[in-house]
């Protein structure tokens, strides 16, 4: 145990000093803010913490003010003692889940503080501030200078106390507007909110609806929305989509400058590599032979890694190739941690693009063919019968490269993601074949983002571009404790048309993004927390019932998603290429996976004004993996089950405790919540299902991610596929990986239309020791099995998921 740590212990049972005491002559001073000093008052500690523990039930404030007393010595700056009493709160929160409210309430006063020593006290104030630094652009100023009163009456500061402290952190550390100089915040949290709100609406009311909804942690916008929305550099898109390099050196580093320029501004990428020749082509003009993709994707890999999007956080981009592709077996090995470097590739992300014909030779254990694409360029801008065609007909022309069993491919796919968590699986033809893009001929789905939720249409004069935001489905409950559906319909109508003016305000860093998003104005609204709302209503996560409530909720979004879409037709003119689409034949998603959803008459009359009026955004559904701002909300990860009751996540912002605060209230009500009980979590990887002292029916419950069949998973995806017109990030958990095993679930993946799957996550095989057991006032250890280690997807590496949400 460290040094602070002993301490925290000790100051938790014993105070430091007598608060009665009078001061004397030899009293300590303490620095304040502005750089005068004064003495010492203990009582001022005492009272600044009971003030924010109002409410706090469960929290115990003198165990913080004694320990934040302990670490007083003479000069000891007033921002130190509320750093300590913040650190301290966050340390119990492994006993009891409100002391992170209680740290997040101390920061929060921390950060007012902050922005008031900069004679900061007013939404309009800071606005002006970030202007005359030259952060805030002068559209944003206008607008919130002609309604400074308005925006500065509706600023609620009591929000803050929503938040939960890793959220908080994450906010103050990485999101908030610093001044240029002094690295101060120079906005409070509502202020951002406001601020971001104010960016993206055309009016007040508009402004100070999303600013409620954004301040009640009811919806999210992605990250790069929350950067950058009212600054000089408005890149609000997420995830961008770029075709396959052409085989010429010209548009290979064309490509580089393209990808750069993207990543700049805090983009996601995603990029195929399948038109590229493979190794030992032959090329005409020097008469000798290509090295094939791997050289070009290790100079990619770097200028990635050298692109690190304003400090912000890492460059990321993800690699797709189809696996007819010669190089395949070379690209398959990229992440290994073997092998020669000079062909490993340890930033870049790797998918594959695959094709149905791929999975059923898979399935009848048959041969399959490699081509080099110079030769059958043909086949990269083919999906389905046209495809299969075209394929069977080079290989009955003698072209391919060389042949191998389909499954000795397949097996090789499966090693790569058992070692990597790489390498995903995503479907070509069910991308194309279900996309409302792809009705006419030559539009062609060439691969998914960075994080496998948007298919899109690509080409060269197009790369595709998505706006993204999240809705905290953990918000929508009513009074009485059920799911509130009316307030969800219109959080959704309020988002999508915040996504859409998006669209319109987008700084584009390259020409062919531009083009692509207004033509085709696509959006993904996604959600988080539906674990959350399973823990909720006391749901096991794959039971009947929450299974039901997963596909309603799913359905309800499309819905008024697309009604929403209709209004905006109406009202601002549908997008250019809509008489392209599918919806323009009153096909929608649903239609492509052979499902009838509920209420029959309602879907036929929005068909029937879809036809007549046209949609504004071509695509309006995805589910991004919503790491940072689902932690921002305080809730669950999109769709995903917990990874744990109990572990620690390391991130840019710190070591955070996270702790199942719905379980902890069941067991607080029983009991059970003892020193002895969490020490069994513990011991058990924050695993319940071996812990007898609780009852079996919250155990269902409580179940994990590694305690939940993939199957239901798979099921429990394609049941919302049916309603989600783009895809979802869709991480599989396995904590043992076999090739068998695996090769199964993602057959069955396959076979039940998803569309694209996202990380294998896995656990190591050994096991860390619990320094902690039996110590309740430290922090809790990692367990192995916490995202951050199993794959590269984290905040401790934000070049991954993070990126697109």
């Amino acid at each position: 145990m460290s040094h602070t740590d002993t301490a925290v212990a000790a100051a938790a049972t014993t105070p430091a000093f007598d608060l009665t005491a009078p001061p004397t002559a030899t009293t300590m001073r303490v620095t304040k803010r502005n750089g005068s000093s004064e003495p010492v008052d203990l009582n001022k500690i005492v009272r600044a913490v009971t003030r924010a523990a109002e409410g706090l039930h469960a929290v115990e404030p003198m165990r913080v003010a004694t320990r934040t007393i302990s670490g007083l010595y003479d000069g000891a700056t007033t921002a130190e003692l509320d750093e300590l009493s913040i650190r301290t709160a966050a340390l119990l929160t492994g006993e009891e889940p409100e002391y992170g409210r209680l740290a997040a309430r101390l920061l929060a006063g921390v950060i007012a503080k902050e922005v008031a020593g900069q004679e900061i006290h007013a939404f309009s104030q800071s606005v002006a501030r970030g202007h005359d630094v030259g952060l805030i652009n002068d559209r944003l100023l206008g607008f919130v200078q002609a309604n400074a009163r308005k925006l500065n009456d509706a600023l609620d500061p009591s929000l803050d106390r929503e938040f939960d402290y890793f959220g908080l952190r994450t906010l103050y550390d990485r999101y908030l507007l610093r001044h240029p100089h002094s690295r101060k915040v120079i906005e409070t949290p509502q202020q951002f909110f406001l601020r971001i709100a104010c960016a993206l609406s055309e009016d007040v009311p508009e402004a100070l609806a999303l600013y409620q909804r954004f301040a009640r942690l009811e919806y999210i916008a992605s990250s790069p929305t929350l950067f950058n929305s009212g600054t000089t550099h408005e890149q609000l898109s997420s995830c961008f989509l770029l075709d396959s390099p052409r085989d010429t050196l010209e548009s290979i580093y064309a490509k580089y400058g393209d990808i750069a320029q993207l990543s700049k501004f805090s983009g996601g990428i995603g990029v195929s590599y399948t038109r590229v020749r493979s190794r030992g082509s032959l090329i005409k003009s020097t008469n000798g032979h290509s090295n094939g993709i791997v050289p070009w994707l290790k100079t990619l890999d770097s200028s990635v890694a050298a692109v690190n999007q304003g400090g912000k956080r890492k460059g990321a981009a993800c690699v797709y190739l189809e696996p007819w592709h010669a190089d395949v077996e070379e690209f398959l090995e990229l992440r290994d941690n073997t092998g020669d470097e000079a062909r490993r590739t340890h930033n870049l992300n790797l998918a594959n693009w695959i094709p149905d014909i791929f999975m059923r030779r898979v399935e009848a254990d048959d041969d399959w063919s490699l081509f080099d694409p110079r030769v059958v360029p043909e086949l990269t801008d083919l999906f389905g019968t046209d495809f299969e065609r075209a394929y069977e007909q080079a290989e009955a022309q003698g072209k391919a490269t060389r042949k191998l069993k389909a499954r000795e491919l397949y097996a090789r796919m499966m090693r790569t993601l058992a070692q990597t968590g790489n390498g995903w699986m995503t479907f070509k033809d069910k991308c194309n074949r279900a996309s409302n893009q792809t009705l006419r001929a030559g539009n062609v789905i060439h691969l998914s983002n960075l994080c496998t939720e948007i298919l899109e249409v690509t080409g060269d004069d197009e790369t595709a571009v998505c706006n993204l935001g999240s809705i905290n489905l953990a918000r929508h409950f009513d009074e009485d404790g059920f799911f509130d559906f009316d307030k969800l319909g219109e959080t959704v109508q309020l988002a999508v048309r915040q996504l859409d003016r998006v669209i319109d305000l987008n700084f584009y860093p390259i020409e062919s993004a531009r083009r692509g998003n207004l033509r085709w104005r696509p959006v993904g609204l996604g959600v988080m927390g539906l674990q959350d709302v399973f823990f909720k209503l006391r749901l096991p996560f794959d039971g009947d019932e929450a299974r039901a409530l997963s596909a309603r909720i799913a359905e309800e979004i499309y819905f008024r998603a697309l009604d929403t879409s209709n209004e905006l037709a109406i009202e601002k003119g549908r997008h250019p290429a809509f008489a392209d689409t599918r919806a323009a034949n009153g096909e929608l998603q649903f239609d492509a996976w052979n499902v009838a959803p509920g209420n029959a008459e309602r879907w036929d009359g929005l068909r029937q004004r879809i036809r007549e009026h046209g949609l504004r955004n071509s695509l309006l559904v995805a589910i991004a993996p919503t790491a940072t701002i689902a932690s921002i909300a305080g809730c669950y990860e999109c769709a995903e089950p917990q990874v744990s009751n109990l572990f620690k996540r390391e991130t840019l912002s710190g070591d955070f405790l996270q702790v199942n605060r719905y379980l902890v209230e069941e067991l607080k009500k029983l009991g059970l919540w003892t020193p002895e009980l969490r020490d069994a979590i513990k011991r058990a990887e924050g695993s319940v299902q071996g812990v007898d002292a609780i009852p079996g029916a919250l155990r269902a419950i409580y179940r994990t991610a590694w305690e939940i069949p993939m199957r239901s998973l798979i099921d429990m995806a394609a049941e919302r596929g049916a309603f989600i017109d783009q895809s979802a990030s869709l991480n599989l958990f396995m904590e043992s990986p076999s090739i068998g095993a695996m090769s199964s679930m993602y057959m069955y993946a396959w076979k039940r239309g998803i569309k694209t799957t996202y990380y294998l996550r896995s656990r190591p095989a050994t096991k860390i020791a619990k320094a902690t057991v039996g110590n309740t006032a430290t922090e809790a250890p990692k367990p192995d099995y916490a995202p951050e280690q199993a794959v590269a997807c984290s905040l401790e590496n934000p070049g991954s998921c993070e990126a697109c949400q």
